[in-house]
């Protein structure tokens, strides 16, 4: 397929600001991506490159599917915007029905958003509205985890726990911080690793320094993706979950990554065996076609709101978005979750994740190698660094794949792995010898 546009030249590339990127870097060489077909893209230069990370975490299903096609071609035919306050379309109300089947038994009302950023967002004003209408506003306190990522706005930045992305812009949402799993012990562990359950203690050490009565929630990734790729340590969401539970403090999981078959299950909660109060979905929600976020609450949380002295026509809660549950990404989010529906493709991932599991373990050795971390089709390598340029060392490695016709994601000090679902293990192979021949 031809790219709808010709390469900008040097006059149009200067205009944009990009996300998350070395803008500086990029634009003295550039890497487009012009197209994309199954599991590959195709950049600038018409090469094919394995998509390594599913888009960001996004597309497990492949790129440029027909059932998705078609189903965003024929909703834009018929209705390509419906206003979010006050009125309603009824994909919508089909999505949030089917999304709920999909979820553990008790998350069963769905609040739609544009993104995991502002699903974060609506799970930590929702937990705090929530205690307010319960009688007790002074429970307002968040407690996220180091290395943790909740999206980028004010609310999920300050409970994250990557502290380059805060310390730029000063005071974010006030909040506490578990210390992450991330322990020495636990090197080159496989899957979820034996050590580290304790490390949940620490949530009892800020209920002893605040006092329960000031926590509104606890936010974690099931997975914490972004920040590493760092698995639960085994017993350790179970006992976060017990702590919440008995000191009455809602627990909120960041599903945006886990969410819809990363891990070989429809959540991270599945996955685990614990089921938080709230959830956050976004990216495999829509197969990346269309930005869609959703947040997932408890009926009697819901009821909360749905039971304030007001007028019925009043608002229960003064939030949302101009794009929440908007037609077309409705559209996209009802064609991913059936073709997700028979759980077939779920089963895919657990047969294959052994096998991705075997090939990054091979990696250890290769030079710089640190640590190497996996569950599910999710992997992440931890490189030593270059003295005070921890960021450097993963960029190099994900340059070289680049060139080699691989799109890997550095972050931090970790190159992340994450391939489609339907990955073969000719492609995996492939994709790992490749990668040890880069860590040089």
């Amino acid at each position: 397929m031809q790219p709808t546009h010709p390469l900008p030249d040097g006059s149009r590339l200067a205009a944009h600001w990009m996300p998350f990127s070395g803008n500086r870097q990029f634009k003295r060489d550039p890497r487009y991506i012009v197209a994309a077909e199954g599991r590959y893209y195709t950049d600038g230069d018409g090469r094919r490159v394995f998509d390594s990370l599913s888009g960001l975490w996004t597309c497990g299903l492949g790129h440029r599917l027909p059932q998705i096609n078609e189903a965003v071609a024929r909703q834009m035919e018929t209705l390509d915007y419906s206003p979010a306050f006050q009125y309603g379309h009824p994909l919508s109300f089909h999505l949030a029905h089917e999304v709920v089947s999909f979820m553990p038994d008790g998350l069963n009302r769905v609040f739609f958003s544009c993104s995991g950023s502002e699903a974060v967002e609506t799970a930590l004003k929702i937990a705090r509205a929530y205690w307010r209408l319960q009688g007790r506003p002074e429970k307002q306190r968040l407690v996220g985890r180091g290395r943790g990522y909740h999206g980028v706005n004010m609310g999920g930045t300050g409970v994250g726990g990557l502290e380059r992305n805060r310390q730029p812009f000063g005071e974010a949402l006030a909040a506490e911080h578990l210390r992450h799993t991330l322990l020495a012990e636990n090197r080159f562990a496989k899957g979820q690793p034996e050590q580290g359950a304790e490390l949940a203690e620490e949530l009892q050490e800020i209920i002893g320094r605040h006092g329960a009565g000031t926590i509104a929630a606890v936010i974690v990734e099931p997975l914490a993706g972004s920040g590493g790729v760092l698995p639960p340590p085994q017993g350790y969401l179970q006992r976060l979950r017990e702590i919440c539970t008995e000191h009455d403090i809602l627990l909120i999981f960041d599903e945006v990554i886990c969410g819809f078959g990363r891990l070989g299950y429809a959540s991270g909660s599945e996955a685990f065996g614990v089921v938080p109060d709230i959830a956050a979905l976004a990216k495999q929600l829509t197969n990346g076609a269309v930005p869609m976020g959703a947040t997932l609450v408890r009926q009697d949380i819901y009821d909360a709101f749905m039971a304030q002295d007001l007028p019925d026509y009043m608002l229960e809660l003064p939030h949302g978005y101009t794009y929440s549950a908007h037609p077309v990404a409705c559209a996209a989010a009802l064609a991913v979750l059936e073709m997700l529906r028979d759980g077939e493709v779920f089963a895919q991932v657990r047969a294959m994740a052994p096998v991705f599991e075997a090939g990054i373990h091979e990696l250890q050795g290769r030079p710089h190698v640190a640590d190497i971390r996996n569950y599910g089709l999710a992997g992440g390598i931890g490189l030593e660094p270059y003295p005070n340029e921890p960021a450097r060392r993963p960029f190099e490695v994900a340059m070289r794949m680049w060139q080699k016709g691989f799109y890997v994601r550095y972050g931090g000090d970790t190159i992340q792995i994450a391939p489609p679902f339907t990955t073969t293990e000719d492609e995996l192979q492939h994709l790992f010898t490749t990668l040890s021949k880069c860590l040089v």
